[in-house]
């Protein structure tokens, strides 16, 4: 997937927003004020970071040489995966689901209320 791709699939989630909060080349996207996916749009290969469950994250990184603990986050919750092309599209897009998913879980009730009914 290209950054464009990965761009709109992640905004086409409920509540999604884009951000730069680091720096001029760190894209975030955020549901419920909560990162869910990072990215620097300068890294060739492209490399994005999604939150993961523990235990998943582990397997994932034993069978994908191109998934490695999140780089500048917490490696047990955070998985790097560097686009070089040995992630199917379809992979990529289960993960960032998983990792909204995550993250969208954590937000309060009321939060959660909020994005549903936008």
């Amino acid at each position: 997937m290209t950054l464009e791709a990965i761009k709109k699939y992640c905004l086409g989630k409920p509540g999604s927003i884009e951000d730069f909060p680091f720096d001029f080349t760190t894209m975030v996207f955020k549901v419920g004020n909560k990162m869910f996916a990072l990215s620097d749009i300068n890294d060739d290969p492209l490399r994005l970071a999604l939150k993961c469950e523990p235990m998943y994250a582990v397997s994932l990184r034993q069978d994908y040489k191109s998934i490695i603990p999140g780089y500048h986050l917490n490696k047990q919750h955070w998985n790097t995966l560097i686009l070089d092309g040995t992630i199917s599209d379809k992979l990529l897009k289960e993960l960032i689901d998983h990792s909204y998913e995550l993250v969208f879980k954590s937000l309060t009730k009321a939060k959660r209320a909020e994005i549903k009914s936008m």
